[in-house]
């Protein structure tokens, strides 16, 4: 149980800190954050539904399991765009390389397999 919670907060503060910077989505961390703090605290987790900033899109993943068209489009236009630059120009030679590029597929995939929420 406490794991859970540490956890929680971690991906929760890593969320917060994505707000304001462009690399990191914070929409997946908070989504894991809440999984952690249902698992751990129904308190904190309750407070994290009820928030303004985060309430909605936790209530909407768990009610449709859907990605809107428009945060797909941003999201594997990133991976592409930040992560396909990384990869070109950050990561070593040899496997490293394509155990990257391997994951920006297989992110890249994902986002795409997910319903998309109707408007």
């Amino acid at each position: 149980m406490r794991l859970w919670f540490i956890l929680g907060v971690l991906f929760l503060g890593t969320g917060i800190v994505g707000i304001v910077v462009p690399l990191l989505p914070t929409t997946p961390l908070v989504l894991v954050a809440a999984a952690c703090f249902a698992k751990s605290s129904p308190r904190t987790y309750r407070w994290l539904l009820e928030s303004e900033r985060f309430g909605p899109t936790i209530k909407n993943w768990e009610a449709n399991r859907c990605i809107p068209l428009r945060v797909k489009w941003i999201a594997v236009t990133m991976i592409v765009l930040v992560g396909g630059s990384s990869v070109l120009f950050f990561v070593p030679t040899g496997w490293p390389k394509y155990a990257a590029l391997a994951l920006l597929i297989y992110g890249a995939w994902y986002v795409l397999h997910v319903p998309t929420c109707a408007d």
